[in-house]
């Protein structure tokens, strides 16, 4: 049986390594967006540090500064380099758990980010430097897949990538489609073609849709699209996944709490549909994934992390 704080460690190195990667991907957009002197442009931006939880309207917030604060602010503990910091700090403390190759790629990462000389590169280039983190975290994630056994110990990293995921875009298509008493829903193109490149999505959806940008497509295509690997749909079924095979290892005798959530929210989602999130809005399906994704975080830890030692002792 796996300990606790090895699970533990791998669920948060899972975690923020999809932290690190949408937030590097938040601020290359933001970035373009700031090229673009028009409302469009200021829009993206809005989005992009709304959707991050910074306050603003979106005027003034587009300097280069706040996206460059986004990643290599020290002083900010849910910044790039801060979550970079964190995963490696959690990958070092389990470090017989993952193969040479994650090591070796996130340290090499972590080293590039915390140089002295980051952010002079990033001053001197910010999209190539933005772009290397990212293929980076690609290949972080493809040497994980390919290289460590599928067991307990890909499947708590993996959990964690997927539950981080699944509140982070859910949170972006708040920001974007949620009814708001200060801000109406995305309805600009520009903006919206913004939104698909935040979620990663703008090739997969145009190979769906086609040129066709529209608020009622990006939403069914990013809540209920059953094989687009960020989709909420997809990330909420993988999260079950990756739960039910923990439970079949014998990690825990009885069926757990996060398992059943993590059911419950996939089946809400796989028999919702479009006309009836534009029917009652998307702000209430959203805000149930979110907490419901919550519920699931703290059920993990009372099944895997906090649980009471009696109830894991032989009988």
């Amino acid at each position: 049986m796996m300990l606790a704080r090895v699970a533990d460690s791998l669920y948060w190195l899972g975690r923020y390594i999809e932290r690190a990667e949408h937030l590097s991907r938040l601020s290359s957009v933001m970035l373009n967006a700031t090229l673009d002197q028009t409302d469009s442009g200021t829009q993206a931006v809005w989005i992009a540090m709304a959707a991050v939880g910074e306050p603003g309207d979106g005027a003034g917030v587009g300097s280069f500064e706040a996206a460059e604060a986004l990643v290599l602010d020290r002083g900010d503990p849910n910044s790039v380099v801060s979550s970079l910091a964190r995963a490696r700090e959690n990958a070092r403390q389990v470090r017989d758990q993952i193969t040479t190759e994650t090591w070796e790629r996130l340290n090499l990462l972590y080293l590039k980010v915390t140089d002295t000389r980051a952010g002079k590169e990033f001053s001197d280039g910010s999209a190539n430097f933005l772009h290397d983190v990212i293929a980076d975290l690609h290949l972080f994630k493809g040497a994980a897949d390919t290289t460590m056994s599928h067991g307990e110990s890909w499947r708590f990293m993996m959990l964690g990538i997927y539950m981080e995921r699944a509140q982070l875009v859910s949170r972006l298509l708040e920001v974007c489609f949620a009814d708001s008493p200060t801000h109406g829903r995305v309805a600009d193109h520009v903006a919206l073609v913004g939104v698909l490149r935040m979620a990663c999505a703008l090739e997969p959806y145009l190979r769906v849709y086609t040129a066709e940008i529209e608020p009622r497509h990006i939403l069914e295509f990013l809540v209920f699209d059953e094989e687009f690997p960020r989709s909420i749909r997809f990330t909420t079924a993988q999260i079950e996944q990756h739960l039910s095979a923990l439970a079949r290892g014998g990690l825990f005798s009885e069926r757990a709490g996060p398992e059943r959530l993590a059911g419950r929210l996939k089946a809400r989602l796989q028999f919702a549909d479009v006309d009836e999130l534009e029917a009652v809005g998307a702000g209430p399906l959203l805000t149930t994934v979110v907490n419901e994704c919550a519920r699931i975080h703290e059920a993990i830890y009372e099944t895997f992390v906090a649980y009471p030692l009696e109830t894991r002792l032989p009988a």
